[in-house]
């Protein structure tokens, strides 16, 4: 088990909760390609994210099943934002805590100050289980996707539910 600090904090937010929780350990994994082999042993839906900025300084935190398109280049008409992009590291440690390679949909219990809009694929709740690093790279964190919502609210974060095969 690692000794992430965060890595304690989310369990213990998540067994407050009551959020049934599973952790499996495994090598750092940077990307949805390299994590194929891992998914491959573990149940669920298995997510990619993505932290965005818009021109304005707005960010997002988009968390999709791995295999979902996700239209960066279109997504600003959705948001009526003028254009999105990736938003650099030192933004999202400061404002989620990890760095890039770890971003996950449970780094928003670290935006206190609201200032990232969480957006959660529709698909996610096609699955009973997802999955997704628990604040770090070195291991994946398995959760009811209804619970997906329970988190969120609970740590002050409503988020946008988005089919994302309509966005165009």
């Amino acid at each position: 088990m690692s000794s992430h600090p965060q890595r304690a904090a989310l369990f213990e937010q998540l067994d407050s909760l009551g959020i049934s929780h599973t952790t499996h350990e495994h090598k750092a994994v940077f990307t949805v390609e390299e994590s194929a082999e891992i998914k491959a042993n573990l149940p669920g839906g298995h997510t990619k994210n993505l932290f965005l900025k818009d021109k304005n300084g707005q960010f997002f935190l988009i968390c999709a099943l791995g295999d979902t398109q996700v239209p960066v280049n279109k997504l600003h008409r959705f948001f009526e934002c003028k254009r999105l992009s990736f938003g650099k590291p030192e933004p999202l440690l400061e404002h989620l805590g990890v760095t890039p390679g770890s971003v996950t949909f449970f780094a928003i219990m670290n935006d206190t100050k609201n200032q990232v809009k969480l957006v959660l694929d529709k698909a996610l709740f096609d699955h009973d289980i997802v999955n997704f690093h628990p604040m770090e790279n070195t291991a994946t964190t398995a959760i009811a996707a209804d619970d997906l919502i329970i988190f969120a609210k609970a740590v002050d974060h409503d988020p946008v539910i988005l089919d994302f095969s309509t966005v165009s």
